[in-house]
């Protein structure tokens, strides 16, 4: 599916759940027993981990549809890369969507400083230059940052060589933003 298609599948999908009329698409033992020969999602979503934000439901779609790949503050790093790569190259996918959310977690230990324990000080550090960039912006702080911390991911993606830079810069493979409200369940594409 080409991502304008895609992004229309995902658009009329979030409006579908908005307004309480999700069909749950492709969720039946005939769809399972199709995908067990391959897949062919529609678009890759890099999201958070948060349980409120699972993208197969907020965009109403079904199994086999999206190459979701989840971290706490939906951040970009090596792994995450070459899943997407994974995508782009060997199952064609030509949409791939940065997916923050409203209060989001992460962006807000980060947003409150100080040292967090563990290895939730990795994702603290990764999400502080998104906090420091948007730091100055009137509105909410965190849901400043996570818009912030979306742009960035978005950046690093399109510059992510060897294969996802050339099909970004050719035009076979576009990077979108988005932001969740948790309020609404709408989906924001930031473009």
């Amino acid at each position: 599916m080409y991502a304008k298609e895609a992004i229309g599948a995902l658009v009329s999908g979030n409006q579908r759940f908005v307004e309480g009329r999700s069909r749950n698409p492709n969720r039946f033992s005939d769809r399972r027993n199709k995908l067990a020969q391959g897949q062919e999602p529609v678009a890759c979503i890099l999201g958070c981990a948060d349980s409120r934000v699972a993208p197969e439901i907020i965009f109403d779609q079904g199994l086999g549809d999206l190459f979701v790949l989840r971290v706490a503050g939906n951040l970009v790093n090596d792994m995450i890369v070459g899943s997407l790569e994974y995508a782009v190259a060997y199952l064609g996918v030509q949409l791939i969507v940065v997916l923050g959310h409203q209060r989001c977690g992460a962006v807000t230990a980060a947003v409150q400083g100080g040292t967090a324990p563990g290895k939730i000080e990795s994702l603290v550090k990764a999400i502080r230059p998104a906090v420091e960039q948007a730091a100055d912006r009137p509105g909410d702080k965190v849901d400043n940052a996570v818009r912030e911390n979306i742009k960035r991911g978005v950046v690093q993606l399109k510059a992510a060589a060897p294969i996802l830079a050339p099909k970004f810069r050719e035009g076979i493979l576009r990077i979108e933003g988005a932001f969740y409200h948790l309020d609404s369940g709408t989906v924001e594409f930031l473009g």
